[in-house]
């Protein structure tokens, strides 16, 4: 248990931060996962753009590592190019 007033408050605003960032971290991961089982062409261009700023925006914020933001812009791209 913290001691200290500044540890306790480091406590509260890191559950805060924790919450946030999950929150993000699943919205992110239905998105792509919606814009993976689309198959109509027109739905998954509209679509591309704003997944496409949310993984970055979680790199950007280290909730996502940039590599795992990469590797899944190109995967989505790749799947709206073969439909």
């Amino acid at each position: 248990m913290a001691n200290h007033k500044s540890s306790k408050k480091r406590i509260r605003q890191t559950e805060v931060k924790n919450a946030r960032n999950k929150y993000y971290h699943k919205t992110a991961r239905n998105a792509v996962k919606a814009l993976r089982n689309t198959t109509e062409k027109d739905a998954a261009v509209a679509l591309l753009p704003k997944v496409t700023a949310m993984l970055d925006k979680l790199a950007k914020t280290n909730v996502i590592h940039k590599n795992k933001a990469a590797n899944l812009k190109s995967s989505v791209q790749l799947h709206v190019n073969a439909l």
